[in-house]
């Protein structure tokens, strides 16, 4: 990898790069089409980051069908599919991690101590592989996004951070990987939660200077009609620096947390208030 993205350098060709930890899905196509479209060659990478999960979280049983990752990958015009291993990327002397304080803290960095730190350590050791010129995030995951964002401005990387819409489901269901975890019943039911976005949103529309509390509540409404649902927070926080907001005068992320069953969905949305 690191020959090649050498050779790439010197030749003073484009590098978009897709970081992925495989199961893809039609969100993972729109970030390669993207890539595609904007650079001369195209780098996705599979790697499932041990690093990132908490010891009683989903690492072992996370999927990874990479055949069938592999020929979507071939379809969608990757021309670099890196698939390093765990070996490789932390070997025993491994000793060095990358922690981005303020923008790391908030949302799930609350529950899952440890996990972006996980990632901002293995985004900075892939984009040290790849030296893409580009680097494409799905906002699916929001807080990941400005991670990574804040990482490379602070750090002075040399890599664009290119931030792309969420895709969902016809039903609103943001794609996931872990959506596979879902039964058919839990898939239904799991439509609450885009739908607790815009309750969310409607409610920050209708007036001005609303109150977190009102939001939170028109939220949460929705997703206690989920049976079994376990909220594990809605938050409304600004969509720059993720700080809590008391009320909602301008742009506003509200971002959410909720298990449908044994399964963890995130999502998010962010507001403008009509002036």
């Amino acid at each position: 990898m690191r020959r090649a993205s050498l050779e790439w350098n010197r030749r003073v060709r484009r590098v978009g790069f897709v970081p992925t930890m495989g199961a893809l899905h039609r969100g993972h196509v729109s970030l390669i089409e993207r890539a595609r479209r904007e650079n001369d060659v195209v780098v996705a990478s599979i790697f499932v980051n041990p690093v990132q999960f908490g010891p009683t979280e989903d690492y072992a049983k996370y999927p990874r069908p990479l055949a069938k990752d592999a020929a979507l990958c071939r379809k969608a015009g990757v021309d670099v599919l890196f698939l390093p291993s765990a070996k490789e990327m932390y070997p025993p002397e491994h000793d060095t991690w990358v922690t981005v304080e303020r923008t790391s803290g908030p949302l799930c960095g609350e529950f899952r101590p440890g996990h972006f730190r996980g990632v901002a350590t293995v985004v900075l050791k892939l984009f040290n592989l790849v030296q893409p010129t580009r680097a494409y995030f799905g906002l699916k995951d929001y807080q990941q996004v400005r991670v990574v964002q804040r990482m490379a401005a602070d750090l002075n990387l040399p890599v664009k951070i290119v931030p792309c819409p969420t895709v969902r489901e016809a039903d609103g269901l943001a794609l996931s990987s872990r959506n596979a975890y879902l039964s058919p019943d839990e898939r239904r039911a799991a439509a609450r939660v885009p739908a607790a976005l815009r309750a969310a949103e409607q409610v920050i529309k209708s007036s001005s200077g609303v109150s977190v509390e009102r939001v939170r509540a028109a939220a949460k409404a929705e997703l206690v009609r989920i049976p079994g649902a376990k909220v594990q927070y809605i938050e409304v926080v600004d969509p720059e620096t993720l700080a809590p907001l008391r009320r909602v005068r301008g742009e506003a992320l509200v971002a959410l947390a909720v298990y449908v069953g044994k399964t963890r969905l995130i999502d998010n949305i962010v507001v403008k208030r009509r002036t």
